[in-house]
């Protein structure tokens, strides 16, 4: 009998490559610059951090090893607690919001109606909009005396609508309100995509069988939404516990501290104070929490999927 003859190791390129080798070289040629945008702007920076948050260096002196003592510091700093704090109420007050807005709005907008071309793209037209402009908007919106929410306000009868952006009390949920605004659109057609892909053929059946339209919905369709519900909350999550830009945009993380995450305390730490040390640890701590409540997500969704 004939000998099989390998092709791959038998047909050689230049140089001796064989003809695998020769593939397997261009195929890393094209990953090659991502990798190496990754490696220089990524991957050495957060090692480089880590090693800062067990060390003590404010960018002008020579680095000095200082264990977990960045750690314990921001233990006993009460100003980072309250940060970890407002942080979470931040986070799960724009995971759920969100996540209700834009579920609803997918529902609404996903019938048959004359201009509702127009409506989808208003409502996501936020996302896209640079968030200079939406902070200056809203910044004009919520002026005390002035603006138009608080014209509202006095219009239908509170006689002492609220300061907003200027005072402790409403700064934070006056962000939320406007981050909320922002993203929704964006997870608006995520959900519009997954309705899309439920067959009609459920729909007319739960009509046939006498469901109601919020039968159907809670019955039917929301138990086929729940990839796209996963993703939604798992983006929501690791956005939120991030967000920086927004805030910084619209109050600075005032008026006081109202307003600071953890976000606006390793930006002040580390641009303000120049403790890189302190700053890697409270970037440390950030990560580990995102990085926690991921995992724990992805364990959650891979057990209810099994179910």
């Amino acid at each position: 009998m004939a000998k099989s003859i390998n092709y791959n190791t038998a047909v050689t390129g230049k140089k001796g490559f064989t003809l695998t080798l020769r593939n397997n070289l261009i195929g890393y040629s094209f990953i090659l610059p991502n990798f190496i945008g990754f490696l220089i702007f990524g991957l050495i920076p957060i090692g480089f951090s880590m090693f800062l948050s067990f060390a003590k260096w404010d960018g002008f002196t020579a680095v000095r090893f200082n264990g977990i003592n960045n750690f314990i510091a921001l233990i006993r700093d009460s100003n980072f607690l309250m940060s970890l704090v407002r942080t979470f109420v931040y986070a799960v007050s724009c995971v759920v919001l969100t996540t209700f807005a834009s579920l609803g709005l997918a529902a609404l907008l996903n019938r048959q109606f004359t201009a509702r071309g127009f409506f989808r793209s208003a409502i996501f037209f936020p996302h896209v909009a640079s968030i200079v402009s939406v902070a200056v908007v809203w910044r004009l919106l919520y002026m005390p005396d002035m603006g138009p929410v608080n014209a509202f306000l006095r219009f239908i009868g509170i006689a002492n609508p609220p300061g907003w952006l200027s005072t402790v009390r409403y700064a934070l949920p006056a962000v939320i309100i406007v981050a909320v605004w922002k993203s929704m659109g964006y997870y608006m057609i995520v959900y519009l995509a997954a309705m899309q892909n439920i067959p009609r053929e459920l729909k007319e059946a739960a009509s046939i069988d006498g469901a109601s339209g919020i039968q159907y919905f809670w019955r039917i369709a929301a138990p086929l939404l729940s990839p796209a519900t996963f993703f939604v909350v798992l983006m929501l999550t690791i956005g939120s516990f991030k967000s920086f830009d927004i805030i910084f945009a619209l109050t600075e993380g005032g008026p006081g501290t109202a307003t600071t995450l953890i976000s606006n305390y390793i930006y002040d730490k580390a641009f303000i104070s120049f403790n890189y040390g302190h700053t890697s640890a409270a970037a440390m701590t950030l990560f580990i929490i995102v990085a926690g409540l991921t995992f724990f997500q992805f364990r959650l969704e891979k057990k209810l999927s099994l179910e």
